[in-house]
């Protein structure tokens, strides 16, 4: 029977998957209900703010099956919430429709459910499995979990580099440096986070506009760092289109879609942008550059994950040097044409 668990389970996550980039601040979440051995329901948290998981898998249920609905097994991925937020807890949906049997992937570490909702059906004689496929289905939430566990959002380094690490011109002229493939995984990587941030002297010279333009997805939040506000309005960072957070000395404000947010001062800036994404509710960040700012994340050991892309055909002369990763253990790796990306956690 454990296998027939784990079946349906890694089915609760494929199904999980498909809400990537657009239920956070929620994890994503998926649930099967299966009636002697046959899937008669299914469905997953498909929007921030809408029906969870476990509510579309009930209502999939064709009309022909719902009389097995009290005799079935629900699998979910996350355990099923217990308070009220956005929509109604799940918990009480299970117990009105007297499921008998549940069995969760993972507990849910948001203080408003972290064991309530398991609670509430042992209470209501519900049988519960835990455990199934557990760190899958924790991986599967890493930036929830990270943000609820250590109070500050997932962090994801990510740079590119010539084969000789260099990141850049020495006098910050343009280069491409990946090609139009990697560019568009770089674009799907941003529309699964909640956010991406580049420096100062980036966001001069590069004048980026940090959204999905070559994928279909939700813009991230974008985030600069701009101390003393000397940065032209002119650049696309400030064109209002997407909301946008900076990191300065001199002021809190919120004007054009733009949030002005002063650091104490300039100690500890790192630790500060950290604190300040935790309590502005961003669960996800993906830092892009350039190489001050992405190595004072790594010398403060605050990242999680880094995603390094090498164009192995390029070498440029007199290059502003690229990071250096440290205690990073490599789990991944891919070709794409001329570009080799390399995926690292922290060790």
């Amino acid at each position: 029977m454990i296998n027939n668990h784990e079946t349906y389970m890694r089915r609760c996550i494929e199904l999980a998957k498909l809400g990537a980039g657009f239920v956070a601040p929620n994890p994503m979440v998926g649930a099967v209900l299966v009636h002697n051995e046959k899937i008669i329901g299914e469905g997953f948290h498909q929007q921030y703010g809408q029906a969870h998981a476990e509510v579309n898998c009930i209502n999939n249920v064709k009309k022909e099956d719902k009389e097995f609905i009290n005799q079935s097994t629900l699998y979910v991925s996350l355990e099923p919430c217990a308070h009220h937020g956005k929509t109604p807890p799940c918990a009480d949906l299970i117990i009105k429709n007297k499921i008998a049997k549940v069995v969760i992937g993972c507990r849910d570490p948001f203080v408003e459910v972290d064991g309530k909702g398991i609670e509430k059906l042992l209470n209501a004689n519900v049988e519960v499995v835990q455990h199934v496929l557990e760190n899958e289905c924790m991986e599967l939430n890493k930036r929830f979990f990270t943000f609820h566990t250590k109070n500050r959002p997932y962090i994801i380094l990510k740079w590119t580099q010539s084969n000789n690490h260099k990141i850049a011109n020495a006098d910050y002229s343009k280069i491409f440096i990946s090609n139009e493939f990697t560019n568009r995984t770089v674009h799907k990587w941003r529309s699964e986070e909640a956010a991406i941030m580049v420096g100062t002297k980036t966001a001069l010279t590069d004048n980026p506009s940090l959204n999905v333009r070559l994928w279909n997805g939700r813009n991230p939040v974008r985030i600069t760092i701009d101390k003393d506000l000397s940065l032209p309005s002119s650049l696309n960072l400030f064109n209002g289109e997407i909301k946008t957070i900076v990191f300065n000395t001199i002021k809190n404000e919120e004007k054009n879609n733009i949030i002005y947010y002063k650091m104490n001062d300039e100690k500890y800036l790192t630790k500060q942008i950290v604190d300040a994404l935790f309590k502005l509710n961003i669960q996800s960040v993906l830092i892009e550059g350039g190489t001050k700012l992405l190595q004072s994340f790594i010398n403060e050991n605050l990242w999680d994950e880094a995603r390094v892309i090498i164009n192995e055909q390029l070498i440029i002369d007199n290059g502003l040097n690229a990071p250096e990763l440290r205690d990073a253990k490599l789990f991944y790796e891919e070709k794409i044409f001329s570009d080799h990306i390399y995926y690292y956690k922290k060790d």
